[in-house]
Order: C-alpha cells, then structure tokens, then sequence
C-alpha cells in the first residue's frame, strides 16, 4: 500500500472532467477506453507514453490516460459518484484495500479468466499481490505497484552508537535494545506513527501474523487480534516509547521521514517508496527485513491495483487486453522500476533493467527479497478501514496515552466486534 507509498500522489487540480469515450459498446471504429491513472508529473508522462506505445501498436484501440481526481485517496468515491451517473471510467487506479468492497459492484469486471489464461502468468505475481486481487475467488484487479515494510536504518548513527548493522536474524528483542543505544544527543532510536489511521495499523499487523496469530476469526465475524501476543507485541512498542524514550511518536506522520532523511532519527519501518528521497538527502543507509519472533520475520506489502469498469464486452474486453499487455515484464519495468517501485512480477527481475534499477538504488533488492516474507493479506472485509480504525485507536492510547496495552486491545476489539456485526 502508498501511504504511504508508496503514497498516495497529490495529483493537479485540472483533471479531466468527462471520463472520455462517448462511443457505444457495438460503435464501429476504434474502441477507446478512458484510464484514470491518478498520477502526475513524472508518473503521468510514464503513463501517456505507455499508452501512445500501445496505441500505435494497437490501432483497433484508443487508450486515454486521464488523471481522474485530485488524489488518490478520493478515487473510490469518485468513481462511484460516477458509476451512478453511467460515465464510468474503462480502468482506474484503486486501493488494495477498496477491494472488498469492490468485489460488491456489479459494474466491477470480473478478472478472473483474463488472469488465469496461459500468456498472463498470474503465478509470476507475488502472492500477496494475488491474495490481495482475488475476493472470495473473483479476481477484483491486477496489481499496479505492491511494496512492503523493512527497516531503514542509519548506518552512520550504527557506527557512532558501535552497533553491528542488524542481520536478517534479529529479534524485537534486538530491535528495541538498538534503538535504546542510538537514542542520545537529540536522536531517536526509531519512530512510529500514531496518527490512529491505517499507517498506524498496518505496521502492527507483522508482530501478530510472526507469532502465529490472526486479525479476525476465519469467517471474518469477530476480531482476532486480541491475545496475549498481541498484547505483547503492543507492549514492546509502549516500553520502548514511554520507559526507554527512544521512539518519535510521530501524531499528524508527516515527520518521521525528514527527521530520518536529517539523521535524527536512527531507523524507521519503512518501505521502499522512502529510499529516493533518502537518496536525495545523503544518508547512508541500509534496509533490513523486519525483526521477527521465533525466526519468522513475516512482513505486510500494501498493493494498489488497476481495477476494470464493465462498459459493455467489446470495451471490458478491451481494457483487460490492454492490462495484459501493460503488466507484461517490459512494460512492469518501464512503469514500475523506472519511478522507484517494486516489480510487480517476478519476471521483471531478469531483465537489465533490474540490474541497474538494484545498483541506482541501493538495498532496494532486500525489499524485492522482502516480497517473499509477505504471506497474508490484510482481512478482505466491506468494513475494514472503520475496524482499522479502532485497532490504530488502541495502537495511540498506548504509546502517547499510557493505556496498558491488554486494556487497550481489549477495548479495540469490543468496538471492532460491533463494526463486524453492523457489516453483517
């Protein structure tokens, strides 16, 4: 997920109002289909160039990229605004997150078959971005950028502070008693953000799925997360914060990064959206996988996916021809590796672009590495952001307010168990 990310682009505000094509699903000519890419600058020249390219190799097909709404966090409600007026777009940019509640829409094309025909290579895609894309067995979308959660840490504080650099072996354990010693002289060992939304949550999720444990029971009725695992794991985050003082509680998320990028602070849990901007500021850094319970070092990857808008079969048809195409290892390079993001697919790892991709960005191929500790997918649940919410809720009255972190969870999971049961 961007945040994040990976996060989610403010985009300009003269956006393309109309969503393109006029032309009816048996009009003769050119099929067009309108893509809401939510991108700008950069992205969005990507973008443009992508679709010219396939445009002139497809003469049958009009892709027209367009921005879709100012920020990608409104692209959801955007694109429902419009499907009730009947001026949906082909393809748009959504949310892993979103698609649960996607999977809902009969105006949501069905995947299923393009992703599993031979020349797709739906196997080549990591598994979480799979589990992510396919809702109670109908495939929703297909992956636009995936990432996940590492450590970034500060090579020079580790040196200064006589650490060893941690090793894919490490421990929570080790992880708190480091930033113990890089916290002096104005620097925090970490940070954490506690602004209560889900980029407070989902950097929980890891502690719980390495320790065996679940977010909700399997039939997706009751919380899970309230254990005495949990607990502990919430616990390690209070000690660190409110005895040891060597994490940033970070309470609007906007400054956890710059201080890392100005070297006060040591490490952060981050993914690989973070590493150019680290670049940029001269930090020397390394990336290591999360620290784990009992070797299990599982981590949580956040895709984003291109979902289809059934405009009739010719143009649904269309629009999946042209993802097919567009997820293809040549082109996942030139959109992905080319603007700083994971490849979506395995295949694109073979290529030279990867190579210089890899050696550009140092690190960055532990995060690919790191794409193999992501296992499970976050709950495909309708309500998931407001049962998000209350678990991220907890997560703050732990760390800034001092609440015991059984209490805390305790709580958590009375109000998640009540979202559960409106949803039902």
């Amino acid at each position: 997920m961007k945040v994040h990310g990976a996060a989610a682009l403010l985009l300009v505000a003269g956006l393309l109002a109309g969503c393109g094509s006029s032309s009816s699903d048996d009009a003769g000519g050119p099929v067009e289909i309108t893509w809401w890419h939510g991108q700008v600058e950069t992205q969005a020249k990507v973008i443009e160039r992508l679709a010219a390219d396939y445009n002139k190799a497809h003469p049958d097909v009009k892709i027209s990229p367009a921005v879709g709404t100012t920020n990608v966090d409104d692209m959801l409600q955007k694109v429902q605004a419009v499907l009730a007026g009947g001026k949906a777009p082909d393809i748009a940019y959504m949310y892993g997150t979103w698609m649960p509640h996607l999977a809902k829409n009969p105006k949501v094309y069905d995947l299923t078959a393009t992703v599993k025909a031979p020349e797709f290579g739906w196997d080549d895609f990591w598994p979480s971005e799979r589990a992510v894309s396919e809702v109670n067995g109908k495939v929703v979308g297909v992956p636009a950028v995936v990432d996940n959660l590492g450590v970034i840490y500060n090579k020079k504080l580790f040196d200064a502070a006589g650490l060893e650099y941690p090793d894919k072996d490490w421990t929570w354990d080790d992880f708190r008693a480091a930033a113990g010693k890089l916290t002096k002289d104005g620097v925090y060992g970490t940070a954490y953000p506690v602004t209560g939304a889900e980029d407070t949550v989902w950097r929980f999720w890891p502690m719980i799925w390495q320790q065996g444990g679940a977010i909700v029971t399997p039939d997706g009725k009751k919380s899970a997360f309230n254990t005495p695992q949990a607990a502990q794991a919430l616990g390690l985050w209070s000690a660190m914060a409110r005895q040891d003082k060597s994490v940033y509680l970070d309470q609007n998320g906007e400054k956890f990064l710059p201080l890392f990028q100005s070297g006060k602070v040591g490490m952060i849990i981050a993914g690989p959206w973070a590493l150019l901007d680290i670049i940029d500021h001269k930090i020397e850094y390394g990336v290591q996988v999360l620290p784990g319970y009992n070797g299990n070092h599982e981590t949580i990857a956040g895709p984003d996916n291109w979902v289809v808008f059934d405009n009739g079969s010719r143009r649904a048809k269309a629009a999946a021809d042209f993802l097919t195409w567009l997820t293809r290892p040549e082109q996942d390079a030139r959109w992905t590796l080319g603007l700083g993001n994971l490849p979506i697919r395995k295949a694109t790892t073979e290529l030279p672009a990867y190579e210089k991709f890899i050696k550009d960005i140092p690190d960055m191929d532990v995060f690919t590495a790191n794409l193999d500790n992501a296992k499970q997918a976050r709950p495909h649940l309708p309500a998931y952001p407001e049962f998000s919410e209350k678990v991220g809720n907890a997560i703050s009255e732990a760390l800034v307010g001092g609440t015991p972190p059984q209490e805390a969870l305790a709580t958590a999971a009375t109000e998640a168990d009540t979202v559960l049961g409106r949803a039902r």
